[in-house]
C-alpha cells in the first residue's frame, strides 16, 4: 500500500515534468544541482546501483534503493529505466517520507 502511494507520488511527479529518468540524464541532473532525490530499481545492475550511489554521494543528493525497473518505468510512463531523479523539492519530501516510514526533519 506505501509503495503505491509512493510510486503514484512519482508518476504526478513525472506529468509535473519534475523528473529525469535514465542514467545519463539523472547524472546530468545531480551534476547540475538539480536532484533532489535519486530512485534506483532494486534490480538494476550492480555498477549502476554503485556509480550512481558514488556520484548521489559526492553531491550530497538523497538516494534510495526502490521498487523494480518494470514499476519506476510503468510510473513515470517509459519502458526501461533503473534510474529516476526527483526534481521537484516537495515531491521528493513526500516520497522519502512515504519510503522511509515517517516524517522528515529539517
Amino acid at each position: 500500500m506505501e509503495q503505491n502511494k509512493a510510486l503514484r507520488l512519482l508518476g504526478l511527479a513525472a506529468r509535473a515534468g519534475k523528473v529525469a529518468f535514465g542514467t545519463e540524464s539523472v547524472i546530468e541532473t545531480i551534476e547540475n544541482k538539480k536532484a533532489k532525490i535519486v530512485l534506483v530499481a532494486e534490480d538494476a545492475a550492480d555498477r549502476t546501483k554503485r556509480n550512481i550511489k558514488r556520484i548521489s554521494e559526492e553531491n550530497h543528493v538523497s538516494i534510495r534503493i526502490y521498487g523494480t525497473i518494470e514499476t519506476l518505468s510503468k510510473w513515470v510512463g517509459k519502458e526501461n529505466k533503473a534510474v529516476i531523479c526527483i526534481k521537484d523539492i516537495n515531491f521528493a519530501n513526500e516520497i522519502l517520507k512515504i519510503i522511509d516510514g515517517g516524517e522528515i526533519i529539517g
